[in-house]
């Protein structure tokens, strides 16, 4: 596949940013064992990278990088990084070039071993089966009758947490998804940061933001990672362009409300619409509790996701408790969600799959 070649600027700014990721990963996954390689991009089509021990060159496909999303860039130059460390720090030699030690370094540093784009895990049939009631449930959520919506969407609540108990205490091998949310080119909000925060809390993924680079632009942006099962990367993927459409209509809808003076509260509105919705979450899930139904977490899916990433920041910012956010909140408490899109039709949260 032919692809429009980057100015000589663009492309040595491209290098020195996988230098640099080269860089970041040898401290966090190799404790600084590994030494710089010649890192270089090159016309193959039969690989998206290899690790060429003569010559000490990791290179990586040019279409590849210039064509896929960075966190996959990312994967493959750190799925060729074990292969160097299997080469030249464990010098094993006498096996495969994907045997048993390369697997256990991968597994040991949260690296996929298989690395032929978006880390993918093996489906779950009965997850699928499970995600089709959902759907279901979440059509009759859909309904005019506030109240038939508000117990559908109530027992798909409940079947989500029954579901994941289960199969938390159930699985035995990884079965994990990974998915990207958001477009690195913008900034993102304040509003979006808090969707994602709910979806870790109530839809049983693990989410975090990381730094991508736009070789295109020659520049850096930020995107979501979720993490989880298939089924529930799914929904978690819905549930975010749900809220984020839900606001928008919200906040044009309420306009009037005499506690939104001005477009400069739209933040504070919307901000209060996803802490409405959290707070209904809640109440549910409280409820929930009280029928035995008690999420006590995926500790197979933590020990995956600390892998992947080993320096974790956590950081906190205030809210504006204005009556903006107030009247929001309000709003936010009464959104039912309902069916998710059919595939393709989220405006945008698909940018990086």
């Amino acid at each position: 596949m032919s692809v429009e070649p980057l100015s000589v600027a663009l492309e040595a700014a491209l290098v020195r940013e996988l230098v640099r990721a080269y860089e970041w990963a040898n401290h966090a996954r190799f404790r600084e064992r590994l030494k710089l390689p010649v890192i270089a991009l090159v016309d193959m089509s039969s690989r998206l990278g290899h690790w060429v021990p003569k010559g000490r060159r990791l290179e990586l496909a040019r279409s590849f990088v210039l064509e896929r999303p960075w966190p996959e860039v990312i994967s493959v130059l750190e799925h060729e990084m074990a292969h160097q460390f299997v080469d030249e720090v464990l010098e094993v030699r006498e096996e495969s070039a994907h045997g048993e030690t390369f697997r256990r370094v991968c597994e040991e540093r949260g690296i996929d071993a298989r690395a032929g784009g978006p880390p993918i895990a093996a489906y779950s049939a009965d997850g699928d089966r499970v995600l089709d009631r959902i759907r279901k449930l979440l059509a009759l959520a859909a309904s005019a009758n506030q109240h038939e919506a508000e117990i559908a969407m109530r027992r798909a609540h409940e079947l989500m947490l029954r579901h994941n108990i289960e199969d938390a205490a159930a699985r035995a091998d990884q079965a994990y998804e990974v998915r990207y949310l958001g477009d690195p080119s913008k900034r993102g909000t304040r509003v979006e940061s808090l969707i994602v925060g709910l979806l870790a809390q109530f839809f049983f993924v693990k989410a975090i933001r990381i730094p991508v680079y736009l070789p295109r632009l020659g520049k850096r942006g930020n995107v979501y990672e979720l993490v989880g099962t298939r089924a529930n990367v799914e929904m978690a993927e819905h549930v975010y362009a749900f809220l984020l459409s839900t606001c928008e209509r919200l906040w044009r809808d309420n306009r009037g409300d005499a506690r939104v003076r001005s477009g400069r509260d739209r933040l504070s509105y919307q901000i209060g619409v996803i802490n409405g919705f959290h707070d209904k979450l809640s109440a549910e899930r409280k409820e929930l509790r009280g029928t035995g139904l008690v999420w006590v977490g995926d500790q197979k899916l933590d020990g995956y996701y600390h892998a992947r990433h080993p320096r974790i920041t956590t950081r906190h910012e205030r809210i504006r408790l204005d009556g903006a956010h107030a009247a929001g909140r309000e709003a936010g408490r009464k959104v039912v969600l309902h069916r998710p899109m059919e595939q393709g039709s989220s405006g945008g949260t698909r940018l990086l799959r």
